[in-house]
C-alpha cells in the first residue's frame, strides 16, 4: 500500500469526532500530570534548595533574585519564632491547614473585612513552591490538599526551613532570610536580633510596600506584637547551631 494510499485510508477511520475526543484525552492527561506533579517532587524536597515558582518566573523574565540559600541551624533562631508567632500560631499543632483560623478568615471575608492569618506556613510553602500568587478560589483549591501532604511528608523544620528560604523578603527580589536580612540591616540571617527578625517577619505579607529598612509606625507597631510572641510560640525544631 502507498503512502497515500495509507494516509487516505487512515482519514477514513478517524472521524472528527474520534480526532476531537483523542485530542480531548490528551489534554486531560497533560493536565493530570500538571496536577500531580507537586506531589511527586515534594518528598525529594527533604533535601536541596528548592526555589519557589515565583523566583522561577521572575528569573524567566529577567527581573532581579537574589537568594542566598542558609540551613536553618545557620539562622537566627529570633526569625522563625517570630515568623511562626506572626504568620501561623498553630503551626506546631496543625498538620498543614489550621481549621479554624480558615474558617475566621472565610468569616472575615464573608463580611467585607481584610484577614491575615487564614494560610498556614505549609499553606505558603505550597503556594510559593508550585502555585502562583493572588486571590483564586481555584488556586486555594489546589492549595489545600497540597499542604496537607507536604506536612505529611516533610517534617516541621524542613517546611519551616523552605519558607525561611522562599519567602519574599525585600523590595526587589529579594528572597530568604539572608538575601532579606542583608538588604533590610546589611548583616547575616545568623546575626539577627529579636527587633530585626520581627521587623522581617512584619513585612511578609507585602515586603514591596512595607519596609524592614525604614520601617512606618505600623510596621514597628507589629514587630512589638511579634517579639512578644516570639517567646511564647510552641516550638516543634531545633535551635542548637551545627544539628
Amino acid at each position: 500500500m502507498s503512502w497515500r494510499a495509507g494516509t487516505k485510508s487512515l482519514l477514513k477511520r478517524s472521524s472528527p469526532g474520534t480526532l476531537v475526543l483523542r485530542i480531548v484525552r490528551i489534554l486531560l492527561l497533560l493536565l493530570l500530570a500538571v496536577l500531580l506533579l507537586p506531589y511527586l517532587v515534594t518528598p525529594f524536597y527533604r533535601t536541596g534548595q528548592p526555589v519557589s515558582a515565583l523566583m522561577a518566573w521572575r528569573s524567566l523574565r529577567g527581573a532581579p533574585v537574589t537568594r542566598h540559600w542558609v540551613d536553618f541551624g545557620a539562622i537566627s533562631p529570633y526569625l522563625p519564632r517570630s515568623v511562626v508567632g506572626s504568620e501561623d500560631a498553630h503551626f506546631c499543632k496543625h498538620r498543614g491547614i489550621d481549621w479554624g483560623a480558615l474558617r475566621e478568615a472565610l468569616d472575615d471575608a464573608e463580611d467585607g473585612e481584610v484577614a491575615r492569618g487564614g494560610s498556614t506556613i505549609t499553606q505558603q510553602v505550597a503556594k510559593n513552591l508550585f502555585l502562583w500568587s493572588g486571590r483564586s478560589v481555584i488556586r486555594k483549591g489546589l492549595e489545600l490538599p497540597l499542604a496537607l501532604w507536604i506536612d505529611f511528608v516533610l517534617p516541621k523544620q524542613r517546611i519551616l526551613e523552605i519558607y525561611l528560604n522562599i519567602a519574599e523578603m525585600g523590595p526587589a527580589g529579594q528572597f530568604g532570610a539572608e538575601a532579606g536580612a542583608q538588604y533590610a540591616f546589611g548583616r547575616p540571617a545568623a546575626t539577627l536580633s529579636p527587633r530585626e527578625a520581627a521587623l522581617l517577619a512584619a513585612i511578609l505579607p507585602n515586603p514591596v510596600k512595607r519596609s524592614a529598612r525604614n520601617p512606618g509606625p505600623g510596621v514597628r507597631r507589629l514587630s512589638g506584637t511579634y517579639m512578644a510572641r516570639a517567646n511564647t510560640v510552641t516550638r516543634c525544631w531545633r535551635e542548637n547551631r551545627g544539628d
